[in-house]
């Protein structure tokens, strides 16, 4: 997917990456993060952030976690400089059972930033797994999207 921001690579960068809006971005479904881990070496930085999901969750997903929170870890990583990126993410109490990850980009575009999210899902659950996958790919877009226009929001303040 992809999302245009009216400002530069490193702007977009220090705002993507930048626990303080985590912690208060409200996206549906889920918790605000706990931030877990946050570095930078030069150009380069990484946010670690644990989520949990508080929507309503299918009966079979139900049975599935057998009776456990849905939790998450989300390890983003982004260099200001180049742009490039990746975001993964797995389950915490069954990290190869539900996992992704994605390529992330920031390329200048004339006076604005384009960010390009490409990657894969996976839930490793026999007869049940790709039926998932459809299922939560949507939430994620649109989670994607809402933190787009939040971004976009912190651009524009003051």
């Amino acid at each position: 997917m992809e999302h245009r921001f009216s400002a530069s690579v490193v702007a977009v960068c220090d705002v993507l990456m930048d626990p303080a809006f985590h912690r208060a971005l409200v996206l549906p479904d889920l918790s605000l993060p706990e931030v877990l881990e946050e570095s930078s070496e030069g150009t380069a930085r990484m946010l670690k952030l644990r989520y949990e999901f508080v929507g309503s969750l299918d009966p079979i997903a139900k049975k599935v976690l057998g009776g456990r929170k849905l939790t998450w870890i989300q390890e983003m990583r982004l260099d200001s400089a180049s742009g490039i990126g990746s975001l993964a993410f797995s389950a915490e109490a069954e990290p190869k059972r539900l996992f992704g990850s994605a390529a992330v980009t920031l390329v200048a575009r004339d006076d604005a930033t384009l960010r390009t999210v490409a990657g894969d899902l996976f839930v490793k659950v026999p007869l049940i797994g790709g039926t998932a996958e459809r299922k939560i790919v949507p939430g994620l877009v649109s989670r994607l999207d809402v933190e787009a226009e939040a971004v976009r929001g912190a651009l524009t303040a003051p």
